[in-house]
């Protein structure tokens, strides 16, 4: 196991108790018997069928089994962070198949399936007292056939309205709504920062156009991919469909040409950058001016100016 898969599982305690499934996987066989698994019921059977939606990476299933507090503020999180506590889950980076099966022990068994690799989930005996009830599962990579690295966690269920809903991993409740700031926090940094980065491909892409063309494009569209394999001053094929779009990581960009001069001098453009949802996508708004200068500044989600701090 690599050093990135170990440190990945050594994480997972943090985000495993954010599953929820409506994903119904044709049963299988795997290492440790090739007998379907055995019918299951209750709180087993809904944190199995959470392992297998994360698996697939099914986000509609995936609130399912949160309770309706928890379920609400998993809609208003950004797609991205969605996919991300789904990922970090399975400790896989891509969609798989999973594969419901008997473990060695006769328990049942989650093998998630990717191009990339696999992890398998044991669940064991609930402990049910009253509405709740808690399983211990063993987490490991596939290809650990001796039990070098294996996650030991604990989760917790609750009934509600008649359903079992995740509650906990171990003593830790599950409590997205006070969560949500840090993760929306964490994911701004990111999302602010490609931003920057997308301002400067898309800089870059213009000035290319423009000793092409010996012009200026139009708009964003005219640098996007080419038609039929050849560029052109349409389609010059220096942005992908995204940015030509005008969108891409959770911003929107605006492109601007601001004239030529009376005296001969070239037209010149700027650029701007505001978050698709403030204060969840981003919280700075981006300006590249027509000197080439970048600056940035919290507008509240509005656009930008030359005015606004410079940034790196």
């Amino acid at each position: 196991m690599n050093a990135n898969r170990r440190a990945r599982i050594l994480g997972i305690a943090a985000v495993i108790f954010f599953v929820g499934a409506d994903c119904r996987a044709q049963e299988s066989s795997s290492r440790g018997s090739s007998n379907p698994v055995s019918v299951i019921t209750g709180p087993s059977l809904a944190l199995r069928e959470a392992l297998s939606a994360a698996c697939a990476q099914n986000e509609s299933g995936f609130t399912k089994f949160l309770t309706t507090r928890n379920a609400e503020t998993f809609g208003t999180l950004t797609p991205g962070a969605r996919i991300a506590l789904m990922k970090r889950f399975v400790l896989l980076d891509e969609p798989g198949k999973p594969a419901l099966v008997t473990g060695p022990s006769g328990r049942p068994l989650v093998r998630c399936e990717t191009p990339g690799g696999a992890a398998e989930a044991q669940i064991g005996g609930a402990e049910v007292s009253d509405n709740l009830a808690f399983l211990p599962v063993e987490i490991r990579d596939a290809t650990d056939t001796v039990g070098a690295n294996v996650m030991h966690v604990k989760m917790g269920l609750v009934r509600e309205n008649g359903e079992w809903k995740l509650l906990s991993v171990g003593l830790v409740l599950l409590d997205l709504p006070s969560l949500a700031a840090e993760w929306d926090a964490a994911q701004m940094e990111s999302t602010e920062r490609a931003a920057i980065e997308a301002l400067k491909t898309m800089a870059d892409a213009v000035e290319t156009y423009r000793r092409t063309y010996a012009r200026l494009p139009d708009s964003l569209a005219n640098l996007g991919p080419a038609k039929h394999g050849a560029a052109s001053p349409q389609t010059a094929g220096l942005l992908d469909a995204e940015l030509a779009g005008g969108g891409r990581s959770g911003y929107n960009f605006r492109y601007v040409i601001a004239g030529a001069s009376t005296l001969g001098a070239p037209a010149k453009f700027a650029l701007a950058a505001t978050p698709q949802a403030y204060g969840r996508t981003g919280r700075r708004s981006f300006f590249r001016d027509v000197n080439g200068g970048m600056h940035g500044a919290d507008r509240q989600g509005a656009v930008g100016s030359e005015v606004d701090p410079k940034v790196e």
